[in-house]
């Protein structure tokens, strides 16, 4: 242990950083020793990385200091933020300030930072396809990240641009799973048309991560985007009733009508979809199945996924 490295994982105990932590503890050879970031070293998932073996700190990622103190002696981090829990745009783009402040002051040598697009730069703000939102954006929670790759290369630091994909996780967690419609059959909805929509399973994002940290300086300075498989909305309705024994249809719903279902985060989701399905080329080319099996030869398939989650999705 004593020569290898110091990475620390922000979002430790969520999705994405929890899935790295995993892959690189169970890596009897790994270059790394994790120091798992938490808000709360007392919760039970922070509990059970340090029965795992991993260095658990907390950090305040509104706080500068805080961040530079669990970068100290480190020499590679993966930086994610948290935007469902606040919901705004500017308070994100802060925090990522926060975290290329401290980097700058720090001694690494790699830096894997997930993002996602700016969809400004595809549909500016005086452009009425979409709604602005939250006064400066299109889709917030992507704009926010994707402005702020920049100040990264301008700091100069050495990182690599993860860009990520729908997380099938939704199915279970964000209330996108099928819905009963009364008539015996079951709905999800997307304002997709009969584009494919890029997915994954959330756990395979820091597998990925993992795998960009093995290849030492190779992606430095690239942009890298993960996908576990493109379908439509027909697509995934089939394979939904096939694993769930129910049967699933996807309605296709206008973009509209999404921003106007009502949960929190509705009208961002509406955008996001609509740039997705507008810009599905686009979109989709940074996303590379193959790329995303050699970081993560354990990169899961829908099918694969739903084998193993699908369980776990609400049927009501």
């Amino acid at each position: 242990m004593e020569n290898k490295k110091i990475i620390t994982v922000f979002g430790a105990t969520g999705a994405q950083g929890g899935g790295l932590v995993n892959a690189i503890m169970a890596d009897r050879n790994s270059d790394y020793k994790v120091r798992a970031v938490t808000r709360n070293s007392q919760s039970e998932k922070a509990k059970a990385l340090s029965q795992m073996g991993a260095e658990v700190v907390e950090a305040d990622i509104n706080n500068v200091k805080s961040i530079e103190k669990v970068l100290k002696d480190a020499k590679a981090v993966y930086f994610v933020t948290f935007f469902w829990e606040h919901f705004s745009a500017e308070k994100e783009y802060q925090q990522i300030k926060n975290f290329i402040q401290a980097a700058k002051g720090a001694d690494l040598e790699h830096i894997v930072w997930s993002t996602l697009e700016d969809t400004r730069n595809w549909v500016p703000l005086d452009d009425n396809r979409m709604p602005t939102l939250q006064g400066h954006y299109k889709v917030p929670h992507f704009d926010s990240k994707g402005a702020a790759d920049k100040l990264f290369s301008e700091a100069g630091l050495p990182v690599t641009f993860l860009r990520t994909s729908f997380y099938w996780d939704n199915f279970i967690h964000f209330g996108m799973g099928p819905q009963n419609g009364g008539d015996g059959n079951y709905y999800i909805a997307f304002p997709m048309d009969d584009k494919t929509l890029a997915g994954m399973a959330a756990e395979d994002i820091g597998k990925c991560a993992y795998g960009i940290f093995k290849r030492g300086n190779t992606f430095i300075g690239k942009t890298v985007g993960i996908v576990g498989e493109k379908l439509t909305g027909n697509e995934m309705a089939s394979k939904l009733s096939e694993a769930l024994g129910i049967n699933v249809i996807y309605n296709n719903v206008s973009p509209e009508t999404y921003r106007n279902f009502g949960f929190p985060g509705a009208d961002d989701l509406g955008n996001m979809f609509q740039f997705k399905r507008d810009f599905n080329n686009d979109f989709n080319a940074v996303r590379d199945e193959a790329l995303s099996l050699e970081l993560n030869p354990e990169m899961q398939n829908f099918d694969k996924w739903l084998s193993k989650n699908g369980s776990q999705i609400p049927i009501n």
